[in-house]
């Protein structure tokens, strides 16, 4: 996982996505997630690539139930791009980094 990527759990989660100036995408993920994994090198490219316009940051399912059940996440990978304290866009499943670029170009 790059570094420009930040773990977050249910007790940070309102400090690190709700309260941050700038847009955060948030994947909720677990370790034992197949399509998960396959979009950790996305998420490592684009956060790189987006440094300074949008903070990337994941949270672990299994360790963290809280905030999952509090946003309805049913499925992983979900990617959810919060803006301003509030959900943006929200993405369910794999995606390529294409779409995923396009799904962040249009909140930010």
């Amino acid at each position: 996982m790059s570094e420009l990527i930040t773990d977050v759990d249910d007790t940070t989660f309102e400090t690190e996505v709700l309260q941050s100036d700038t847009p955060v995408l948030l994947d909720f993920w677990a370790q034992w997630c197949g399509p998960c994994k396959a979009m950790s090198p996305v998420l490592d490219e684009l956060a790189s690539q987006y440094e300074g316009r949008l903070r990337i940051t994941k949270i672990n399912i299994d360790h963290n139930q809280k905030t999952p059940k509090n946003y309805h996440v049913r499925g992983i990978p979900t990617l959810m791009l919060f803006k301003n304290g509030k959900v943006e866009a929200t993405q369910i499943g794999a995606i390529d980094k294409g779409q995923l670029r396009q799904m962040i170009d249009k909140v930010l």
